[in-house]
């Protein structure tokens, strides 16, 4: 009798722990395309990405860059002092998207460039997005906003 009991009970355990790993790996399956790393202009310009890889860039837009083109393509440079990545958007940007002020885009690189699919601007006139500040303070560029 007690054999009985300790093999159902092995076999609960093991058709539990099968259950967990499938499950597991189901939703790293799902999750994978939802993922989006964040990479500074250096890091882009140092290693760049495969075309077909999707990822997130961020800084500030640089002043002098920003072309408005035909339509609804925008042409500016994104830079963290180090490096700077042409970047071409076709879609209406946020109202407090401007030179000099952070961003950050979502797209893929191809022939040397950034091809947005998504733009984000500050919010307020002291936001920066945290991967934006760290990758400008490991540059040396970053200033701290005035407290006023």
């Amino acid at each position: 009798m007690k054999s009985l009991k300790k093999k159902r009970r092995v076999q609960i355990i093991a058709i539990a722990a099968v259950a967990l790993i499938a499950s597991t790996a189901l939703i790293g399956y799902a999750m994978r395309d939802g993922i989006n790393f964040f990479r500074s202009p250096s890091q882009v310009m140092a290693e760049p990405p495969a075309p077909t890889e999707v990822f997130r860039i961020g800084g500030l837009v640089e002043e002098g860059s920003l072309v408005r083109g035909e339509g609804e393509t925008v042409r500016f440079n994104v830079t963290d002092g180090g490096a700077a990545v042409p970047v071409t958007y076709t879609g209406v940007l946020p109202d407090l998207f401007a030179e000099n002020q952070g961003m950050v885009g979502t797209g893929t690189y191809e022939n040397g460039v950034f091809v947005a699919s998504e733009i984000l601007a500050k919010h307020d006139e002291d936001y920066m997005p945290k991967e934006v500040i760290d990758s400008l303070k490991e540059q040396g560029v970053y200033q701290q906003p005035d407290d006023s």
